[in-house]
């Protein structure tokens, strides 16, 4: 059996994350053989200049494009990503990331607007899920990030968001309220068009 030539295989058609427990176990194996094979892997990349490379994300080990390569994979797939996320959505996602967990009336709160519908659109995504329930009356849903999340941003942990300063969320805030201003008055423009 050739062991790195069918852990390659198995990263390869995959599209999530696999760590090296669940790679051992599939091919019954010892989970630091699994793990000696992936490293070997990356350092055969890395020494060849590989167009691929197996990178560490959300606990997990992903074949992806080499990142020195990523200003031409972006603008080959720019035109066929069509999902993005709206100014709003990425607002709510970074006060989740940040805060969590999370209450839709504590997201409202810092950004002065109604996020109902984005935080429905941000749960179908898979990018936040309910963490549970806040003890105080009423009990409202308690709001974090998933692993999806982390894939998505190409963090490898939470630990790995960029650190904020103190004031960073009141300019959060600040950021989230010019940008609702900005749409109210977009659709304003557009409407008396």
């Amino acid at each position: 059996m050739n062991l790195k030539s069918i852990i390659e295989s198995i990263l390869f058609v995959n599209e999530k994350p696999l760590t090296s427990q669940e790679i051992a176990e599939v091919l019954d194996i010892e989970k630091d053989k699994a793990f000696s094979a992936i490293k070997e892997l990356q350092e055969k990349y890395q020494r060849e200049n590989s167009g691929l490379s197996i990178v560490k994300v959300a606990g997990g080990y992903q074949m992806c494009a080499n990142p020195e390569n990523s200003e031409w994979v972006k603008k080959f797939c720019k035109e066929r990503f069509k999902r993005r996320l709206s100014s709003a959505s990425l607002e709510v996602l970074a006060i989740i990331a940040y805060k969590q967990p999370i209450t839709r009336l504590e997201i409202e709160a810092i950004r002065g607007v109604n996020c109902e519908q984005v935080i429905k659109n941000l749960t179908e995504i898979g990018l936040i899920k309910i963490k549970g329930r806040k003890q105080v009356v009423g009990k409202p849903f308690l709001y974090g990030t998933t692993r999806k999340f982390l894939e998505y941003f190409g963090l490898n942990s939470l630990e790995d968001l960029p650190k904020l300063e103190e004031n960073s969320l009141q300019e959060l805030k600040e950021t989230a309220e010019k940008s609702f201003k900005e749409e109210a008055l977009s659709e304003k423009t557009e409407e008396a068009s």
